[in-house]
């Protein structure tokens, strides 16, 4: 995909400088556990924090990490950062995308938030970890990513390809356009789970939108050689029934919460072929 190797997104949280702990809590918390633990931890405890203390006054070690408007999170990229500056493209393209979408339909397009983080941060949905992948949160309208998801995703997942990528993010967003026409309150009603269950449909139906933007991104001259057939590799690499079957040995229907790989490859090829959101009702279509 043709993008700005040092591009830089208003709309991108990076918190990775934060770290997963709280640096002054984490040490606090270990220096107790050796009072608990040995016959003279309350010395051990006492050396510990004047030491910490010590090391503050210095500036060996900086501020504990923390969250929300307090935090000390910054928009601003590292030059050479490649992953976080595609990603940032990604996001403001796609996030254009749809607000001239919106804009046609006579609807406001509200941007949502990218947040680079490492292993666990704090979100309006919960804490988020690194193990679950890249996900987006209502409650916020942002979307979480551990950057280090993409080597799962091109060694253990088997999707190579810069484009891969660019889908998974598309995604994502997708996930927030849902939240802004009010379908994904349809992702709590009724049979949840499943292989019909409204979580496939809320995801296939992401998948429909991530394909509708790449066809508009391959209309504007940003794609290249191989990288729809990388998003479609993609797709069909992160079944339910593909990743059921690795994990456990069987697949599990009733357990279903993204779609089979036929499913979500369809649908991602239904959104690129037809360029158009409308042909993106997976609640109206009788079969997925």
């Amino acid at each position: 995909m043709k993008y700005d190797p040092n591009y830089q997104s208003d709309d991108v949280e990076d918190r990775r400088r934060e770290g997963g702990g709280g640096g002054g809590s984490g040490l606090i918390g270990f220096l107790l556990s050796i009072l608990l633990r040995t016959r003279y931890g309350w010395i051990i405890v006492i050396l510990g924090l004047v030491g910490y203390v010590a090391a503050k006054q210095l500036g060996l070690i900086g501020p504990a990490a923390t969250s929300g408007p307090r935090g000390t999170a910054t928009s601003t990229l590292p030059a050479g950062d490649t992953d976080a500056h595609f990603v940032a493209f990604v996001l403001d393209d796609a996030q254009k995308f749809w607000e001239e979408d919106f804009s046609a339909q006579h609807r406001q397009y509200r941007h949502a938030k990218l947040v680079l983080f490492t292993d666990q941060t704090p979100t309006a949905c919960g804490y988020g970890d690194a193990a679950t992948g890249p996900f987006y949160c209502g409650g916020d309208e942002k979307v979480y990513i551990d950057l280090g998801f993409f080597r799962v995703l091109s060694t253990q997942l088997g999707a190579k390809g810069q484009f891969a990528r660019a889908y998974v993010i598309a995604h994502e967003v997708g996930h927030h356009v849902q939240k802004l026409l009010g379908t994904s309150a349809r992702g709590t009603q009724g049979h949840v789970v499943g292989e019909s269950g409204a979580s496939v449909r809320l995801e296939l139906q992401a998948d429909c939108y991530a394909g509708v933007w790449a066809s508009s991104a391959g209309r504007r001259g940003l794609l290249e050689r191989g990288d729809i057939e990388s998003a479609l590799e993609a797709a069909s690499r992160i079944g339910d029934d593909v990743l059921q079957r690795e994990e456990t040995g069987r697949v599990r229907p009733e357990k279903f919460t993204h779609g089979t790989a036929a499913q979500r490859l369809r649908w991602l090829k239904r959104g690129y072929d037809s360029s158009n959101e409308a042909e993106c009702d997976t609640f109206g279509a009788s079969t997925l």
